[in-house]
């Protein structure tokens, strides 16, 4: 028999080629991912900064978990990513991502002023006389 006939010759001339798709693929979706935020960032910089009256309706937290081995020492981290729904006066109803100490200072229920650009969160200052 020949070399690099029958199923030798198969890998060596597959697994190169598969490789090659594989790398295409994960090239492909960091370039639309990096397209993606780009497009999301200079969209909320061409949008107006808007102030409106918006109510706390709902928060919610998005827990990740990501194991990682180094040498064989195993840990373990956590990210967390915290979400509130503001009701405008129109029904209307937009989620934000806010830092964690925001999100603790929110309380649902509260009313207040909405600032938000786009879809970036800029704040929120609750009534006082309520």
């Amino acid at each position: 028999m020949m070399p690099g006939s029958g199923f030798d010759g198969f890998m060596f001339s597959a697994v190169p080629a598969f490789m090659t798709i594989i790398f295409i693929i994960i090239f492909a979706i960091v370039i639309f991912t990096i397209f993606k935020g780009l497009k999301t960032w200079n969209y909320n910089n061409a949008q107006p900064v808007l102030t409106v009256i918006a109510k706390i309706v709902a928060k919610r937290v998005n827990v990740s978990e990501s194991m990682h081995n180094n040498d064989n020492n195993m840990s373990h981290s956590t990210t967390s990513t915290y979400y509130v729904t503001f009701e405008v006066e129109s029904g209307d109803r937009m989620e934000f991502i806010v830092s964690g100490n925001e999100y603790g200072m929110l309380v649902e229920g509260d009313e207040g002023k909405l600032t938000f650009q786009g879809s970036r969160y800029k704040g929120f200052i609750r009534n006082i006389n309520k």
